[in-house]
């Protein structure tokens, strides 16, 4: 076992919510290519989680919204294969300005709504697992990928 401290990514995940609607992006980059998940990205130095939330759902949607008005509603502890292990931070939104339009073109093929009882199968596992358990209400921390 090393003594070196684990090293887990730091990410975020937006669930912006229209009533029963949910705000999903299909990938466009090599990650994932062609599968759904929501707006994310990773934690910079310096910045805050819901400053990061914020930041990455108005870098890939337009859409802006107040750090303070989001709510942490999930945590998933990721572990995939051949990869540091990910903590994700999983953010409520319900209140912000703006209309979603895809503003990473070359990361993203499309923006769609989708119905919370009605994902798409083609759902990314470790952002899925954070949605599930947000939706699901069965309690606030998810580990996915370990054994």
């Amino acid at each position: 076992m090393s003594d070196q401290p684990a090293q887990p990514v730091i990410d975020t995940h937006v669930i912006l919510r229209d009533g029963d609607k949910i705000l999903l992006s299909q990938r466009g980059g090599p990650y994932g290519y062609g599968r759904w998940h929501m707006p994310s990205g990773k934690l910079d130095p310096g910045e805050t989680l819901t400053a990061c939330a914020a930041r990455e759902l108005r870098e890939e949607t337009g859409v802006s919204v107040d750090p303070a008005g989001l709510r942490l509603v999930q945590v998933v502890h990721h572990r995939q294969e051949g990869e540091n292990p990910r903590i994700g931070f999983f953010f409520e939104a319900t209140v912000w300005d703006g209309e979603p339009v895809d503003r990473e073109p070359a990361k993203c093929l499309a923006l769609e709504w989708f119905a919370a009882h009605d994902l798409p199968s083609d759902f990314i596992e470790y952002p899925a697992a954070g949605l599930r358990g947000y939706l699901d209400s069965h309690g606030p921390l998810t580990e996915q990928g370990w054994t």
